[in-house]
């Protein structure tokens, strides 16, 4: 991964009377960390202030400042509900559609007789795409539905509208996404996007702008309702926090309020619960609802885990919606399997797209697009968002598991994540000609297109931001707020950060910049799912120290190991939270470093040259010297770039003690594959992917590119959990074969080159990529 960049926000003090006043809200506190938080954010005012801090001084919009697009669908449902039209709810499969399916429910619910005239659907992650599809609108004419309400989606597809219209049915769109270029054929459009972008409905959700149809509906009749609005703000709540939404305006106004339902459904007896299906979940997530993370690590990645591992989350809305506690005790617990699963193949994917960076050269590279036919599709996006942040690049993950479309062409599916500073929306879009679908906004997108034409796409998607950008270049940043010791963390400062929640994109958790501390009494562990089995997903805690005071603080890093931590001391980044499981506060680890001191006291003449020595002198080297060992030979540089790094934060003298290889002929490896998948579909035996690379002596490139080969004779290779399952199904393509072996066999040549390179490079020339490497 590219060095980091670091930066602290400008610390501006704010004038005296403005952290007066941010005090009178915390008591308990003297206030100046948030008010210089509150301060920065351009929160200056009083009047400002208490709309942010209190939504009871903060005056939402009306739902009818959509104009009359809210006038028309208030006026279409009305007209619906009088004729016993048969009306059907559509959705999306993330966390906000969902809920926007589920505050529909209940909304319209008030208004329609559930399941005879109002009903939804949410299309299949693995097997449909966002948005509306031919083939769900034809089925829902033959069951006479009159009418379709989507929420979360539909703004972009116009020929689906139109084969509905075809079809006799109508259309509302509710929606936040990218709008079409002209003005959709429905009787009604709902998206915020049409609003001035200082609107304070602009940046509302899915879940919100569906919440908004159904006020305008309780509004124009008001006599029919025997529920209270309110009833659906904590759906609206769970929706927002989860989406990639800016937290302002009526966005913040609608959180806070629906935390404040969350929190106080959950206090209530189970039996008595409005929502016992988010209770139950929130009590797996070790949770009490009280917090915006409660959400955003708790409900909204249990959600989402469903279609990302079943594909089907039809469920989820009753999980939200229903009373019968049996029921959504059992959904509950199915839901939080889904998110173990979705956890472990996370980790699974992430080491895989790792390993795949190492043989690309970032100095080049303006966007990430990368592929492989075993990545399970329902993570990509996560994985994608990781890489991002890490590599301060758009990043585009695409699996090839096996999708056709009616043409027998293979397509790639996948997802797509940016960085702030790059409109990935209008990125892809450029490209629109290469691809089969697309969809999403400025930071997040889906989208499948022809496997042959990934080298075309990759190569112009690249050379268009790199002409956007003109001569800047990309650096993944770490930005924090505040410098803080570890003598400041605790109660009295997470009170002040609570003054800010909810928390999210344009108002994120505090970031603290903490330096010249140390790591003690690091551990990591597995973590257990709800049936106690391990699951391949790690954290880390520890207990961090520094100079200002003799009392650790606790902490924990998600998805990393105790020896990722630097035994030196550093500087790191964490956010400030307290733990209602073991009730305390702790902080969460973002990123950390060496302190620039430690590093410049490491000599880079401690890269020792092992190669090529008798076995005795190995044997008495190793015996008297406690290096770090780098026996493999490897095939670029960023593999050696990550062991200098490793040396240095150990303080550790580097031995590089590879040997030269030994490579047998490309063909004889392509022939040794070819009989290992023969062996496996007959014997129908599971292998690991880091078995074959060791058997075959090849890089993860190479596998697979002779898994595409394979393809092409026949075989079939699907992952199932942690292993590969081969199966011969006859069906392959000889017109194909030869280039799919010629591409094969020219990256292991390239790899086994780049090897006999490395086996015989200066030491010299590495330690000079150390001095650099810091």
């Amino acid at each position: 991964m590219p060095e980091q960049q670091w930066n602290l926000i400008s610390t501006e003090q704010p004038t005296e009377w403005f952290a007066q006043a941010v005090k009178q809200y915390i008591p308990a506190s003297n206030g100046q960390y948030a008010a210089q938080l509150l301060w920065q954010r351009g929160i200056r005012e009083k009047s400002q202030l208490a709309a942010f801090v209190n939504p009871r001084d903060y005056q939402p919009a009306s739902p009818f400042e959509f104009g009359e697009e809210m006038l028309w669908a208030v006026k279409r449902l009305q007209k619906a509900r009088d004729a016993a039209e048969k009306v059907c709810i559509w959705g999306d499969f993330d966390a906000d559609g969902i809920t926007s399916t589920a505050v529909l429910w209940d909304g319209l619910g008030q208004f329609f007789n559930k399941n005879t005239q109002l009903i939804y659907y949410i299309p299949n992650r693995l097997k449909e795409s966002h948005g509306l599809n031919f083939q769900g609108i034809e089925n829902l004419a033959k069951q006479a539905c009159d009418l379709i309400v989507t929420c979360d989606t539909g703004s972009t597809n116009i020929d689906e509208i139109a084969y509905a219209k075809q079809l006799g049915i109508n259309i509302i769109i509710t929606d936040h996404h990218t709008l079409p270029a002209e003005r959709p054929e429905v009787t009604a459009i709902i998206n915020p996007r049409y609003l001035p972008k200082e609107h304070p409905l602009f940046h509302l959700s899915g879940v919100a702008v569906a919440y908004k149809l159904v006020e305008a509906l309780y509004q124009s009749l008001p006599k029919i309702p025997l529920s209270p609005l309110e009833d659906l703000l904590d759906l609206v709540a769970v929706g927002l926090i989860a989406d990639l939404v800016q937290l302002s305006g009526d966005c913040r106004y609608l959180a806070q309020l629906g935390i404040g339902q969350l929190q106080k459904d959950y206090k209530q007896p189970n039996e008595a619960r409005r929502r016992p299906g988010v209770g139950k979940l929130l009590e797996l997530c070790q949770q009490s609802g009280d917090r915006p993370t409660d959400i955003s690590f708790g409900l909204g990645p249990r959600i989402n885990a469903v279609s990302r591992i079943q594909g089907d989350a039809s469920f989820c809305v009753e999980l939200l919606t229903s009373r019968d506690q049996i029921r959504v005790n059992e959904l509950a617990e199915v839901t939080e399997l889904a998110n173990s699963r979705r956890k472990s193949l996370q980790k699974d994917v992430t080491q895989q797209v790792r390993q795949k960076l190492s043989q690309i050269d970032l100095s080049t590279t303006s966007v990430i697009v990368l592929e492989d036919p075993q990545w399970a599709v329902g993570v990509l996006g996560l994985v994608a968002g990781q890489v991002a942040i890490e590599t301060g690049r758009p990043t585009i993950l695409l699996s090839t598991e096996g999708l056709w479309d009616t043409g027998e062409t293979p397509l790639a599916r996948g997802s797509a994540r940016s960085i702030n500073s790059v409109d990935l929306y209008q990125l892809v879009k450029e490209q629109a000609h290469l691809l089969h679908r697309f969809g999403g906004h400025p930071f997040a997108a889906g989208l499948s297109l022809p496997v042959e034409n990934i080298p075309l796409f990759t190569q112009a998607i690249n050379q268009q931001l790199r002409q956007t950008l003109g001569g800047l270049t990309l650096i993944p940043t770490v930005q924090a707020d505040l410098a803080v010791t570890v003598a400041d963390l605790g109660k009295e400062l997470f009170l002040e950060f609570k003054l800010l929640e909810p928390c999210g994109m344009g108002n994120p958790v505090p970031k603290l910049l903490i330096q010249n501390c140390w790591f003690e009494n690091t551990w990591h562990r597995n973590q257990q799912d709800s049936q106690g089995k391990k699951i391949q997903y790690i954290k880390t805690d520890f207990n961090i120290r520094d100079d200002s005071t003799k009392s650790p603080f606790p902490g924990v890093w998600w998805g990393h190991y105790k020896e990722e931590l630097p035994p030196v001391r550093c500087d790191c980044v964490a956010e400030l939270d307290y733990n209602s499981f073991k009730k305390q506060y702790e902080i969460r680890l973002i990123a950390v470093r060496p302190n620039a001191d430690v590093i410049n006291q490491v000599s880079t003449a401690s890269i020792l040259d092992w190669r090529n020595i008798s076995n005795e002198e190995y044997s008495g080297l190793t015996t008297q010297n406690s290096a770090l060992l780098i026996k493999h030979c490897p095939t670029n540089w960023e593999d050696i770039r990550a062991w200098v790094r490793r040396s240095l934060y150990n303080q550790q003298q580097l031995a590089i003690a590879w040997s030269k290889p030994n490579h047998q002929p490309p063909s004889q490896i392509w022939l040794t594959l070819v009989g290992l998948a023969k062996y496996l579909s007959r014997t129908n035996q599971p292998v690991t992917r880091v078995q074959l690379l060791e058997k075959l002596n090849i890089g993860n490139q190479s596998l697979f590119l002779g898994f595409q080969a394979l393809k092409h004779l026949g075989f079939t290779v699907k992952r199932e959990d942690n292993h590969l399952q081969f199966s011969w199904c006859g069906n392959g393509k000889e017109t194909a074969i030869d280039n799919a072996i010629t591409q094969f066999l020219a990256a292991v040549r390239e790899e086994q080159f780049q090897q006999e390179y490395f086996a015989e490079v200066p030491i010299s020339t590495i330690q000079a990529l150390a001095q650099t490497n810091g």
